[in-house]
């Protein structure tokens, strides 16, 4: 595991995140596919929001289990509490500084069917 520091576009919001880039996971849910996002999901204890926590709005829909956070300004998404795992935080890969996300190899994750595939994911 590395440690890492992310956020939005226009930086406003700013996180440090330690987590291991092997477990980025790409979801085809209809959220995900229309942003982009690359999943990877830490322990709360692994995030740590460095600004702009006043900067962010948040998306609900369907269950409303997850929260969809982004920066007011600039509309970047770049991190939020997924339906999956709700009491961990789930950071877009694409948002960490640094980072070729064409040197990534993420895991797909059929979130088009999602109960199955949470059912089937392992531990």
């Amino acid at each position: 595991m590395k440690t890492y520091d992310g956020g939005c576009h226009c930086g406003r919001v700013r996180y440090r995140v330690t987590a291991d880039l092997a477990t980025v996971t790409s979801c085809n849910c209809s959220i995900c596919a229309k942003k982009g996002f690359l999943h990877l999901i830490v322990p709360t204890i692994r995030f740590e929001l460095l600004s702009g926590g006043g900067e962010m709005s948040t998306y609900e829909f369907n269950t409303k289990t997850a929260k969809h956070h982004f920066c007011r300004h600039c509309g970047i998404h770049s991190f939020y509490v997924p339906r999956s795992d709700p009491d961990k935080i789930d950071v877009n890969a694409r948002c960490l500084d640094g980072i070729d996300v064409a040197d990534l190899s993420p895991i797909p994750f059929d979130g088009q069917n999602w109960e199955v595939a949470v059912a089937r994911r392992p531990p």
